[in-house]
């Protein structure tokens, strides 16, 4: 009982800092466009900016209540805070919390879980911060390098590589129930080039033709036995 009492304070503390925290990013990434702006005398026509505003947030609102329905079970509370605090959570958090939660033989929905993915996406995020900032300094002397068309193809490269490797470690699990969800979505992109823009959207058809398929080898198993 003392240990859930500490976790469930846990808990409470992670979301009061976590909201907090949460409202004051949000009133910086909208307030520094309107104090820049308002500094240099470029404010733009607001009307205008409103249209533009609308018209993509639209489109993005569905998909950010999708990455939170799918995301915050797999990161926990102080994981979910600091991911969509930091962002990079495709390239970045997610896999990162992933393959520690996988080398710690942790389950979600767990409180090891919740330590293990918040520990991860802490150290993803002040590695991020490192390498930005070294990034930063070495711009101008790296920029003959990294604007080498030799090394484009490889920079183009980079995210298929990355989710390619990570995702080889569950195919492996089970090769049917991966296969059959990467060739129906390989075909749908390639019949509709469109949706490439809404990946975030289709994790919903993706993943419902995952827990159909799963269901039915579940039942399967459950008639054998």
């Amino acid at each position: 009982m003392n240990r859930e009492q500490m976790y469930e304070d846990y808990l409470k503390g992670t979301h009061r800092l976590g909201r907090l925290v949460s409202v004051l990013t949000l009133i910086m990434l909208v307030g520094a466009p309107f104090l820049i702006g308002g500094i240099l005398g470029a404010m733009p026509d607001m009307g205008a900016a409103a249209r533009g505003f609308l018209a993509a947030g639209l489109v993005w609102t569905a998909s950010s209540v999708v990455e939170y329905l799918v995301y915050t079970p797999m990161l926990g509370a102080g994981g979910s805070y600091l991911a969509f605090i930091t962002g990079n959570l495709i390239n970045m958090k997610i896999p990162c919390a992933m393959n520690a939660r996988e080398l710690a033989g942790v389950k979600t929905g767990t409180a090891e879980n919740e330590v293990i993915s918040t520990l991860s996406i802490a150290v993803s995020s002040l590695v991020t911060i490192a390498v930005l900032a070294l990034g930063v300094v070495l711009m101008i002397p790296l920029q003959p390098v990294l604007q080498s068309p030799v090394l484009q193809p490889a920079f183009d490269c980079v995210v298929p590589a990355l989710f390619g490797a990570m995702a080889y470690r569950y195919y492996r699990r089970d090769v049917r129930l991966a296969l059959i969800p990467l060739a129906v979505m390989t075909v749908l992109f390639v019949l509709v080039p469109s949706l490439t823009a809404s990946t975030s959207m289709m994790i919903i058809p993706s993943g419902a033709i995952a827990i159909g398929l799963s269901y039915l080898a579940w039942r399967r198993g459950q008639k054998e036995a």
